[in-house]
């Protein structure tokens, strides 16, 4: 993932926008505008590759409990590409959004599965059994 100006060193580690940990794999991207999400869903919906997105907040105190095994996750499997999206940031693009976080799983451009909330454990399992 090629860094940027809010780039910044944790004690854990690189972070990126002060909130994302760089990754091993080099499958963790954060958008940052409607139009950059909107070019992403359309490579996804193109695209026979898994992917991961996250829709989360700033200020959403589940949200900041979830984005450290989110990016965890990014470390353990390889082959999916994890997306995070800030509904702040990308207002027009997700307003179909009602909860925060919501995870949604896409394979081969389609969306596969969903969950809204909190728990590290049930984001991998819903990743494994998507992906594995």
């Amino acid at each position: 993932m090629a860094a940027d100006a809010g780039e910044s060193e944790g004690k854990e580690g690189k972070y990126i926008n002060s909130s994302l940990t760089s990754n091993l794999h080099g499958n963790l991207v954060a958008v940052k505008c409607d139009e950059e999400l909107r070019d992403l869903m359309q490579q996804i919906n193109a695209s026979k590759h898994p992917v991961v997105v996250n829709y989360g907040a700033s200020w959403c105190h589940a949200c900041k409990q979830m984005l450290p095994a989110f990016c965890n996750l990014s470390n353990k499997m390889s082959s999916p590409l994890f997306v995070y999206v800030d509904i702040d940031a990308c207002p027009e693009e997700t307003k179909a959004i009602m909860y925060t976080p919501t995870f949604r799983f896409y394979r081969n451009g389609e969306k596969v599965d969903e969950f809204y909330g909190g728990g590290p454990q049930k984001l991998q399992d819903h990743a494994w059994l998507q992906f594995d």
